[in-house]
């Protein structure tokens, strides 16, 4: 149960706060002290391993547990248990903040797709993507069927097909057989007119680190066949998947990601590194590298990954497309204290159907199925946006100021939103604290694909051995002690929470604009610790406590390539962090920054100039490539 209001509210956040849902395991709203609130940046000096030096620094690291410490250390990873007064906070392992269904039976438990998320975007908008509601109206009128798009999609993606398409770098893994048989069925559905929803014969794609069955969960690894784990099929589907695939959804295949999710680049010397379509000079980001990339082509409308450390988020701010990171456990319940199933999309419409699809009540779960429905705030409740200004200046100035211009218009007489500063606790304790745990459960679950656990980092590309070889030397203490820390970091957020009712703490999604791409690091990848630190600014603060927080694209910058390959634009990413189930509020943000890059910010939504006209070469009006 959440507590009272706090002091100095007004009479309506009072009585907002009284309308609030129970919670289970909520933190408790407590303030931080003034001293926990300054936040101090410190430079990262962890060395940047690329090429043959990187080949041989893992060979070396891998082989040297004092080498390991010493790189653990150098990380800062031991700073957070020095921290003061941690010790009045209780160890917070995993933050799996519920707010409880009211006795909702589980079939009502999700919004119906309404106006918002059905019909078409403009013909005429610039930058428009195709969206579910394309799909549908093509369908609907017979103009094309499942089918059809499916047989246009497959070379597209597939990489037995010599040559290859540009495009399907992005994907690992896709059933063929499979995918027709769901089009043929879809197909027949639309012809009898029974279609089972807006989702019948709409084409997705899924991470290949999400358990599909039939399919081995690569997790963008080279595949060992000596290892028994590279042979064992799944044998369910994870339950996001499944629900879009009952409601008729075409699962296209399993996409490419940063090997076992652990950067932000998408830099895979092993599977390949999907394109940035804007700026091809950079990295599309990760670890969700193929989803972000195939939705920004407008290969897939939507695409489900897993967000550790803003993998869901980091990737479509890099290739301007929206991507949510659910409250912990939203979708399913993940063996992690970080990471959660989340939906990533071209459109906000979609991202809210895939949303909702994916959230109904799961009954075989015991934490997923508590959920109660998220719900939009009432339209007279006040929208507040936190701004925690010395977090947000460590940003480029460039990223700033798109984010400026989106601010303005959030906060214009029309649209309605509040400005109010905030201050956040231990932001830079947080986030060494979040990072290793990170690596350390990257670490433990690494020993689980391999037979003999001293043979871990056999199966990982260079920089991954470093990380994981890392990551196996976090002491038991270290680690209870980011617990105590992601405490006080929620309960002042919950503080803030209930002060400020609806609030949602606005940040760019990353403090650069994309990542570029050094010659010669796609051939053995790279491993800059400083630079995968930074693009986790802000990111990793939703992942820590659990909350929602949603990535949507709020403008252009131009790339500034070290070597002067400057080509095309990079997307700038706004994220905002809500409440713990505030999902829905998330999305109603999204859609008034998706109106501004739509219909206020000069020019407009921009594609990319490959981007795929795929509804075009199902009806003949484009050339398949």
């Amino acid at each position: 149960m959440s507590a009272p209001a706090a002091a100095g509210a007004s009479t309506g956040a009072a009585a907002a706060a009284a309308a609030r849902p129970r919670f289970v395991n909520h933190p408790g709203a407590k303030q931080a002290p003034a001293e926990a609130l300054h936040f101090a940046p410190d430079e990262d000096k962890n060395p940047v391993l690329r090429g043959l030096p990187l080949v041989l620094a893992s060979a070396i690291i891998a082989r040297s547990k004092w080498l390991q410490s010493f790189f653990w250390h150098n990380l800062k990873l031991g700073q957070p248990k020095f921290t003061p007064g941690l010790d009045e906070h209780v160890w917070r392992l995993i933050p799996n903040v519920i707010p409880l269904s009211d006795g909702t039976p589980a079939s009502q438990r999700i919004l119906p797709f309404g106006p918002e998320t059905i019909l078409p975007q403009p013909s005429d908008l610039p930058g428009r993507f195709y969206s579910v509601a394309d799909y549908h109206g093509l369908y609907s009128s017979g103009e094309a069927t499942p089918l059809q798009v499916v047989e246009a999609l497959l070379p597209l993606i597939r990489r037995d097909v010599s040559p290859p398409s540009k495009y399907a770098v992005a994907w690992l893994q896709t059933d063929v057989d499979a995918v027709l048989a769901a089009a043929r069925a879809s197909t027949e559905r639309w012809a009898a007119k029974e279609p089972l929803g807006v989702l019948d014969g709409v084409p997705f794609g899924v991470k290949d680190d999400i358990d599909v069955e039939g399919f081995v969960s690569t997790m963008g690894m080279g595949v060992d066949p000596s290892e028994t784990y590279f042979g064992t099929k799944c044998t369910t589907t994870a339950w996001p998947v499944r629900k879009m695939m009952e409601a008729g959804a075409i699962m296209m295949g399993k996409m490419n990601q940063h090997e076992i999710g652990l950067d932000t680049t998408g830099c895979n010397p092993t599977t390949g590194t999907p394109h940035n379509w804007y700026s091809k000079s950079h990295y599309p980001g990760g670890s969700s590298s193929g989803a972000a990339s195939a939705l920004s082509a407008g290969i897939v409308p939507i695409a489900l990954g897993t967000d550790a450390g803003g993998s869901c988020r980091i990737p479509p701010a890099f290739c301007g497309v929206y991507g949510l990171k659910v409250t912990h456990n939203r979708l399913r319940t993940q063996n992690s204290s970080v990471c959660v199933v989340a939906p990533m999309a071209s459109t906000v419409a979609d991202l809210t159907i895939a949303y909702r699809t994916g959230s109904q009540p799961n009954p075989a779960d015991p934490n997923q199925s508590l959920f109660a429905t998220s719900l939009p705030p009432p339209p007279s409740s006040k929208k507040y946006i936190g701004i925690c200004r010395e977090w947000v200046a460590i940003a480029d100035a460039d990223v700033r100021a798109a984010l400026d211009k989106v601010i303005a218009h959030l906060t214009s007489a029309r649209m309605g939103y509040e400005v109010v500063d905030i201050q956040l606790p231990y932001l830079r304790q947080g986030q060494l604290a979040h990072t290793g745990i990170c690596i350390t459960e990257g670490a433990d679950m690494a020993r689980d694909r391999v037979d003999d656990p001293n043979n871990v980092l056999r199966p990982l590309s260079h920089p991954n051995r470093v990380t994981i070889a890392i990551g196996m030397h976090t002491p038991a203490v270290d680690y209870l002690k980011y617990g105590q820390i992601r405490q006080a970091i929620m309960a002042h957020l919950a503080w803030l929470f209930e002060r400020y009712p609806g609030l949602l703490v606005v940040t760019p999604t990353t403090p650069s604009a994309g990542w570029p791409i050094i010659d010669g690091d796609t051939r053995y990848g790279v491993s800059d610790g400083n630079r995968t630190v930074r693009n986790m600014m802000y990111a990793w603060l939703a992942n820590f406590t659990g909350c929602p927080a949603v990535s949507c694209p709020g403008g252009y910058v131009a790339p500034k390539h070290p070597a002067g390959k400057d080509e095309g634009v990079l997307p700038v990413g706004v994220m905002a962090m809500g409440e713990w189930g505030a999902e829905e509020q998330l999305l109603g943000f999204a859609r008034d920054v998706e109106g501004y890059l739509n219909e206020a910010y000069e020019g407009g939504r921009r594609k990319p100039e490959e981007w795929c006209d795929v509804l075009g070469i199902v009806k003949g009006e484009e050339r398949k490539e």
